[in-house]
């Protein structure tokens, strides 16, 4: 899959539960975002990227599961100017899957928030649905 020359910040947040390990829930943060700094700031992990190389995989996991339209469809809908975002499982980055979730009920443990921000974010929305 050929990744496209469009600049772009990508920013993820996930809270540390009391009964998590901190160190667990960065490797599923860095096991969905490659290509980043990781930082633990407050009982939240951070990461953040400027290389559209860290949404490969998000990418690639939505073609291969068939998850387009929702995956699509939540891009689109939490569209604001320049800047999307998605919810993705907590528990399922941490075993190396993509889940996108519709709501932030759907991960037990807090969803990873993911906001996308480019000047050309329908660009980067077509590519991930490709």
């Amino acid at each position: 899959m050929k990744i496209p020359d469009i600049t772009c910040k990508i920013e993820m947040t996930c809270p540390v539960n009391p009964s998590e390990d901190p160190d667990k829930v960065k490797m599923a943060v860095s096991n969905i975002l490659p290509y980043s700094t990781i930082s633990n700031e407050n009982y939240t992990i951070k990461a953040r990227s400027d290389d559209i190389r860290s949404l490969e995989k998000i990418s690639e996991s939505v073609s291969s599961n068939r998850s387009q339209r929702s995956c699509t469809r939540n891009l689109k809908n939490n569209l604001d100017g320049d800047t999307t975002w998605l919810l993705l499982n907590k528990q399922a980055a941490f075993v190396d899957r993509i889940a996108v979730c519709d709501t932030a009920d759907e991960s037990p443990l807090g969803p990873i928030m993911m906001n996308i921000t480019s000047p050309n974010i329908e660009g980067i929305i077509d590519w991930i649905s490709l």
